[in-house]
């Protein structure tokens, strides 16, 4: 029987929460158990295990992600949109840490198909790259390309990786220029 008060939701919120505190890689299921004050067989009413715990964070934290990049570029096309894009994901990679590493990891790609979010996340990335003249399979390299960018100089700004006495901000700022301008001159 399910303790009272807890629910799916609960839970998975509660491990997104743990996430950014501790770490996306210290997310188990004994931790958690220890945050409610139960034994860690009551999580199994709500989740399948650590695997399921973790694919939900994930699905939690690239809806929050999808939502905050989707307000930054509506109305927005070209290199507005693509820096509006990249300020939403840069943000959300910063404050939320652990959330973010849960995006990274691979999902089934049956609960891809099945996430109205991951959905969301190709429609509004793709649509964006679309005003750029891009179409299949330049679409799908261009995606690799940001995406890679993106997470690449998150990583190592969180990570403290940037020790020149330049502000990162302005690097970062340098980078998507440089990005718009080999959207703009994608080979064909």
């Amino acid at each position: 029987m399910a303790r009272a008060g807890l629910t799916t939701e609960l839970v998975v919120a509660a491990a997104a929460d743990l996430a950014d505190e501790s770490g996306f890689e210290n997310v188990t299921l004994s931790a958690l158990a220890r945050r409610f004050g139960v034994k860690d067989a009551s999580l199994y009413s709500h989740v399948r295990g650590l695997q399921d715990l973790r694919t939900r964070v994930a699905l939690l934290a690239g809806g929050e992600l999808i939502d905050r990049i989707a307000a930054a570029v509506a109305g927005r096309a070209g290199k507005d949109a693509l820096v509006a894009f990249a300020g939403a994901y840069r943000r959300y990679a910063l404050e939320r840490p652990g959330r973010y590493a849960a995006t990274q990891i691979r999902v089934d790609q049956a609960l891809v198909a099945d996430s109205p979010a991951l959905r969301r996340t190709a429609e509004i990335t793709y649509g964006m790259l679309r005003a750029y003249g891009l179409e299949e399979p330049d679409l799908t390299d261009a995606v690799r390309l940001l995406r890679s960018a993106f997470h690449g100089y998150c990583a190592l700004e969180a990570a403290g990786g940037f020790g020149a006495p330049r502000e990162v901000q302005a690097s970062w700022d340098k980078a998507v220029d440089a990005l718009h301008v080999a959207l703009e001159h994608w080979p064909r």
